[in-house]
């Protein structure tokens, strides 16, 4: 199911199955699958030979062991950056649960209640071998699952000489994606990207405008703050077909009575004519004043109108929107 099939919103599953397994494992996706997600979610890097693979960050040391295995290999400033590696060397690590360190030195899970802070039973995948186990599962269970890529860091990737967009690209025709715009979205934090995969590379492909806050460090000229205003979005709409915006930028907390705020920012993107998925929808990381993931769902597709959401947990969306109306 699609985007262009359905009347429900979709559920995109955010790193696949991720609140149940290591984030982009494709086991992760896999269980993503089984779970019914419209789309499921790949965060693509290059490796130095320039093969995609999927991973959030585009550095390793947050969900893979490689400050085990190449202790020698980090950058200047301490981060093991995904480009460094060749895609062999990146086939030697070992992926586990997102993790940080704590003030002792402690290696402590990001959520600890989820699958066990352990390495050794997942590996990296490439963009090719995702798209060929979600084209499988397609065949075998009938379905039509559509994939939500996303290009991470993309101003990074050419300061190393490398077109992640173009790369990217050419692995969906590989793949027989790239002129499935039914089946496919591209999202991406920088503007400048987008507008140029829709008027210099001419993809037909839809294009989401990920937005953050200026101060995550996002690798964007983007402007955040304008984007979300009424100018911003008419601008995003000349090169996009919909925004993913941060959750806490819909949903602005609870009015002394107990209604839940909102900011126009769907209503002022659906006038524009753009789709509007929020990331990330997770039941252990419930927004203040927000007491249950049904809650939240609530509020985001009764409320808000949204189009679809990004989550940890496709299967208990996928159940929400298919329950029966009391």
């Amino acid at each position: 199911m699609t985007q262009a099939e359905t009347t429900l919103p979709i559920v995109i599953a955010h790193r696949g199955a991720s609140g149940y397994l290591p984030e982009h494992t494709l086991a992760a996706k896999a269980m993503a699958h089984a779970m019914g997600a419209d789309y499921i979610e790949q965060d693509v890097v290059l490796s130095r030979d320039g093969v995609p693979v999927v991973l959030h960050d585009v550095y390793l040391e947050s969900t893979t062991d490689v400050a085990q295995r190449f202790p020698d290999r980090a950058a200047d400033d301490g981060r093991f950056y995904a480009m460094d590696f060749l895609l062999e060397e990146l086939r030697q690590l070992k992926v586990h649960e997102r993790s940080h360190h704590d003030a002792r030195g402690n290696e402590i899970a990001v959520y600890p209640e989820r699958f066990p802070l352990m390495p050794g039973l997942f590996g990296i995948p490439t963009l090719a071998e995702e798209i060929d186990l979600i084209a499988g599962l397609d065949r075998s269970r009938g379905r039509k699952t559509g994939l939500y890529v996303e290009l991470k860091g993309p101003r990074l990737h050419l300061s190393r000489d490398l077109d992640i967009a173009t790369i990217v690209l050419r692995v969906l025709a590989e793949k027989g994606y790239a002129e499935k715009p039914e089946q496919v979205f591209l999202q991406c934090f920088d503007g400048q990207t987008l507008k140029r995969l829709r008027h210099d590379i001419g993809t037909s492909l839809p294009l989401i405008q990920l937005i953050g806050e200026n101060s995550w460090g996002e690798d964007s000229n983007s402007d955040y703050d304008y984007l979300r205003t009424a100018d911003g979005l008419a601008e995003i709409a000349a090169y996009a077909d919909g925004i993913g915006p941060w959750i806490n930028q819909v949903y602005l907390g609870r009015s002394p009575g107990g209604e839940p705020l909102l900011s126009d920012l769907v209503t002022m993107a659906h006038t524009q004519g753009l789709l509007v998925h929020p990331y990330t929808f997770r039941r252990d990381e419930l927004p203040a004043g927000v007491k249950s993931f049904d809650e939240l769902l609530e509020i985001f597709f009764a409320h808000a109108g949204v189009d679809g959401v990004f989550t940890d947990f496709p299967d208990l969306v996928y159940n929400y929107l298919r329950a029966p109306v009391s």
